[in-house]
């Protein structure tokens, strides 16, 4: 269980040390609304509904993370498949999403690009130009870790169209939406997380979360 007062003060310390609420969202596998909630009033009251998502038994192990990212190579295959549609790079979300596509586009014989989100905005970002080019019409596959409201990836198809470059694919982790595509891109994840049924973040009297 992973308690409320817990998660704020968390919150709380890795603003103070400098992170952007952006983020601490992405640190804590949170959207930035919750985060903003817990920062600004702490644990009471009735936060938006979330769903915490923690893969750190996965990120500790590179063996562990080689293997998930074979599950989202072989996703990547079966959906480009249908698309009849094949890419040219694996574009890695920064900071969580960076390894996972580091070993995709190994197993799959492509190149690798890296994303930065803007840390003091919801959208939008910067193509890292130390890793492949996604412009003059490259074929992207975009992964991260967590999906909570989208606007991340939002960001990330408009920065690669704006350059040239042609999103086919995304692939996470944890989907926490009901979304299928973004922007018209299509969207898979390993598993999908969703509240049912009110708020899962301070819904309870003792304001802890069900899943661990």
């Amino acid at each position: 269980m992973v308690d409320v007062k817990e998660l704020a003060a968390n919150a709380k310390i890795l603003k103070k040390k400098g992170l952007s609420i952006r983020e601490v969202a992405d640190e804590l596998h949170l959207s930035v609304d919750t985060v903003n909630y817990l920062v600004e009033y702490g644990p009471e009251g009735l936060p938006p509904s979330d769903v915490k998502i923690g893969w750190r038994s996965i990120g500790v192990s590179g063996y562990r993370i080689g293997l998930m990212a074979e599950l989202m190579a072989d996703i990547a295959n079966e959906e480009l498949g249908k698309q009849e549609q094949d890419a040219d790079v694996v574009l890695g979300v920064s900071i969580n999403g960076v390894p996972f596509s580091a070993r995709m586009a190994e197993i799959l014989g492509i190149d690798v690009g890296v994303y930065r989100p803007h840390a003091e905005s919801q959208s939008g970002g910067a193509l890292s130009s130390n890793y492949a080019s996604v412009g003059e019409g490259k074929k992207v596959i975009i992964v991260d870790d967590v999906l909570s409201t989208g606007a991340t990836i939002k960001g990330a198809i408009t920065d690669i169209k704006d350059v040239g470059g042609v999103p086919v694919l995304t692939i996470v982790i944890v989907n926490k939406s009901s979304l299928n595509e973004i922007d018209g891109v299509p969207l898979r994840g390993l598993i999908r997380a969703r509240s049912l049924g009110g708020t899962i973040l301070g819904g309870s009297g003792k304001k802890t979360f069900p899943y661990g």
